[in-house]
């Protein structure tokens, strides 16, 4: 396989026929996956633009053509309204959905050359579950047949929905909303037109879809202490929150673990009365070790001991790192994206991979 469409080749442990990947929404990137060599493309870019559709559907034609594959299957998001789904149903050949979360786990498979079963601890801002629900927080297990769902973090409501995304003090203001002190919220953000309404909107459950999103739960915990309030884009308010971090610390009743649903709202209801700087250290310490307990639990019960570290939250190097040496000293095995990232630029590859093992 060549050309220059092609930014990095993996080497797969079976050999599976041709198929295509055909990426996220975000940071999107396209994968043939056939024989034992998967190809993904370069870096697309989020398909929000009429050029970056374009740009997508000349990447498709091009990695086909450089790979010489003719897909028996395109994979896609299970979300139904991406370009990227639409496009795929207009190829006329067979489709399958691979769930968002499947795929972020899969494609750590495929860096590693495994095929299962694995834990896969995938954790970033959004991927489409079944039944239409937000998903962010996730842990799986993953093997040539597909993923069953273990546990997830517990929801919190994402008042205006996508718009909490960039505007952390609204996952703030669910987080104490949560706390049963919502009465709070409208005088805490009273600086930010509409903080009021928020309030409003979560006491009547208007426009607040649950969520067990990994990244809304770093942005409630930037909303609580006042960093970043409102974001220029996804991830810049847990990105400063990470560079706040020193050393470190775990409350350890930060957490509770219950029939496999992670809740850290204790944590967050300590952050809610912290300085920045001191909440910083005691959010990933105490995150790092409510997951490592949550992994190694699923790790007993299941007897697997490949961990995936997946999704865009594992971008944060405190948060992948600590995870990863609490694991080992349980004698867990973290896999890690290294030759491609851990966010959705690796979607196309899990989509491809996980559609290969079901077909081979």
């Amino acid at each position: 396989m060549s050309g220059d469409v092609i930014a990095r080749l993996f080497d797969l442990p079976r050999e599976v026929p041709p198929i295509l990947g055909v990426g996220a929404f975000l940071k999107n990137t396209v994968c043939v996956a056939s024989g034992r060599q998967a190809a993904v493309s370069h870096a697309i870019g989020n398909l929000d633009t009429v050029e970056a559709v374009l740009a997508f559907e000349e990447t498709v034609s091009r990695i086909l053509e450089a790979t010489g594959a003719t897909p028996v299957a395109v994979a896609h998001d299970l979300h139904p309204d991406f370009h990227s789904s639409r496009f795929a149903a207009g190829l006329g050949v067979e489709t399958i959905a691979v769930q968002h979360h499947h795929a972020h786990v899969a494609a750590v498979m495929a860096e590693h050359g495994l095929e299962g079963p694995v834990l896969g601890l995938s954790l970033d801002g959004f991927g489409l579950g079944p039944g239409n629900q937000s998903w962010g927080g996730e842990l799986l297990r993953v093997d040539a047949e597909g993923f069953e769902r273990l546990g997830h973090l517990a929801p919190l409501k994402q008042p205006g929905g996508d718009a909490a995304a960039r505007q952390p003090w609204r996952m703030g203001a669910a987080a104490l909303y949560a706390m049963g002190r919502g009465g709070e919220i409208a005088g805490r953000y009273a600086a930010i037109k509409g903080a009021e309404v928020v309030g409003r909107m979560l006491e009547a459950n208007v426009n607040c879809p649950p969520t067990s999103s990994a990244g809304r739960l770093f942005d409630a915990a930037c909303g609580l202490l006042g960093v970043k309030l409102v974001a220029g884009f996804e991830g810049e308010a847990p990105m400063e929150l990470e560079s706040l971090v020193t050393h470190p610390q775990i409350q350890p009743d930060g957490w509770r673990l219950r029939d496999g649903v992670l809740d850290l709202l204790p944590l967050l209801r300590s952050l809610s009365e912290m300085d920045a700087d001191v909440g910083a250290d005691l959010f990933h310490g105490t995150l790092t070790a409510a997951l490592a307990e949550w992994v190694s639990s699923a790790a007993e019960r299941t007897g697997i001991r490949d961990v995936a570290f997946c999704g865009g939250c594992f971008l944060n190097a405190v948060l992948r790192e600590g995870l990863a040496a609490a694991l080992e000293s349980k004698r867990l095995t973290p896999r890690i994206a290294r030759a491609i990232t851990p966010g959705d630029g690796a979607i196309s590859l899990g989509q491809a991979w996980a559609v290969g093992l079901l077909k081979s």
